[in-house]
């Protein structure tokens, strides 16, 4: 299975302090409708650090149950010991999901060797194939091309989530890209970057609006039609500063909600309502 297009870290809807199944249901069928070609719960713009354990499980069968297998579902598993990661990708896995997005352990901080024998665990224990999630600006390390290249050797570790946020690694990393190996950039703002320098798509939690022309752009690249491309892409690019001003997923929720495709925008502590400034901000760029 070649990972490519667009896959969608899809939000977790929350009302009364509880994750609304129903909602998140209607999400799951219309994203599919416009398009995606994979979906990631539990991701961080799916808030997972606040989702209990039971909630992870209830969560990953709703999934499944309602995708049922119309396009690929890899599960966010990751964290700082190796061990409980190991346990919960055995959780998943009873879910029979395509796959999982694990990130680089954060706070603790392991050099290159340490993230190498984090991932070579992951991938030696388990069947399921694995997106490796490269975003030092949360986790506080880097995941060095030389390294994620050594990983990428592994059959089931077939892509990475590149939000390194350094351009120039991002493109050495294009240029040097193994055959079967996928690069999806989460740096939204890159998409178009990515596309045209070779890369297979994007983790975009933009995407959760104008999905389908995240999809069309996508299309237009692979068909070499790169300036139609280039023109519908500057008509999305504009939005997505306004997306991570504040705290994601806060502004994405808020728009969900005010073009009604959600019955409530509410996030989870720590993380607070968007401010009234960036809220008249989102309605004017959507026109609501």
């Amino acid at each position: 299975m070649k990972l490519e297009g667009v896959w969608l870290p899809i939000i977790t809807p929350f009302r009364n302090g509880s994750i609304d199944y129903e909602a998140y249901a209607q999400l799951i069928d219309y994203f599919i409708s416009k398009g995606i070609s994979g979906l990631i719960p539990l991701g961080t713009t799916g808030e997972s650090p606040t989702v209990s354990e039971t909630e992870v499980e209830e969560l990953v069968d709703k999934t499944m149950s309602v995708v049922d297998r119309r396009i690929p579902v890899f599960a966010g598993v990751g964290g700082n010991h190796t061990a409980k990661v190991l346990k919960m990708l055995k959780v998943v896995a009873q879910y029979e999901v395509d796959g999982v997005l694990s990130v680089c352990p954060y706070y603790n901080r392991p050099d290159q060797n340490g993230l190498y024998a984090h991932f070579m665990a992951l991938a030696e224990t388990s069947d399921l194939d694995i997106i490796i999630y490269n975003i030092p600006y949360r986790t506080g390390v880097n995941l060095e091309n030389e390294t994620l290249l050594r990983l990428a050797e592994q059959k089931n570790i077939v892509a990475v989530k590149d939000s390194c946020g350094q351009i120039k690694q991002s493109l050495a990393l294009l240029a040097q890209k193994p055959d079967g190996f996928s690069i999806l950039t989460g740096e939204d703002h890159l998409y178009y970057t990515t596309l045209v320098n070779g890369g297979d798509g994007g983790i975009l939690a933009s995407a959760h609006l104008n999905t389908a022309a995240f999809v069309h752009v996508y299309e237009m690249v692979k068909n070499n039609d790169h300036q139609a491309a280039l023109q519908k892409w500057q008509s999305l690019a504009a939005l997505i500063p306004l997306l991570f001003e504040e705290p994601n997923p806060g502004p994405v929720k808020y728009c969900l909600e005010i073009l009604e495709q959600l019955p409530s925008g509410q996030t989870r502590l720590p993380l607070t309502p968007i401010s009234e400034e960036l809220k008249a901000k989102l309605r004017m760029a959507l026109g609501v």
